[in-house]
């Protein structure tokens, strides 16, 4: 059995090592379009993702009985969060509310936390009803589930 020289066969790949990379980039882009992207448009255009729901969503914002509870949630979670001596207040409204799909919402408001700064700070709340279509129950904070609050500034 012939014994293969590794220091010999380096120096031979070093001297073409600019050649081998652009070789390999060459069938690293054709096997991800002749096989990986085919199979991904495949996934993509199946029912794999698809969550049937009569809440569609919109792209503008929405003021609806189930964003105005999800508002009033989100309030109530950073009240929460916040120090037991804080005094906070919340405004009255949202800036805007998003329905993005599928019972969930994005919510944009401000929150005046007065022992810090009398000036209010704006927040995001993105939260979802967890019940779906079934809208007995709305007001139980147990069927909501808030997925991130983000507050300039200002650390929960």
């Amino acid at each position: 059995m012939e014994k293969i020289d590794f220091a010999s066969l380096f120096a031979k790949f070093k001297k073409y090592r600019i050649l081998i990379l652009v070789i390999g980039l060459v069938l690293l882009s054709i096997s991800q379009q002749k096989f990986v992207m085919p199979i991904i448009y495949d996934v993509i255009k199946s029912d794999f993702f698809l969550v049937d729901s009569k809440d569609k969503g919109s792209d503008l914002p929405v003021s609806t009985p189930l964003s105005n509870i999800a508002f009033t949630h989100c309030n109530n979670y950073i009240k929460s969060k916040s120090a037991a001596d804080a005094t906070i207040s919340f405004s009255e409204k949202p800036l805007k509310t998003w329905d993005i799909g599928n019972y969930q919402y994005l919510i944009n408001a401000e929150v005046v936390f007065a022992n810090k700064s009398p000036i209010p700070v704006k927040y995001t709340c993105r939260i979802t009803y967890n019940k779906g279509d079934n809208q007995e129950d709305v007001l139980n904070v147990d069927n909501w589930s808030i997925i991130g609050v983000a507050v300039d500034g200002v650390g929960l």
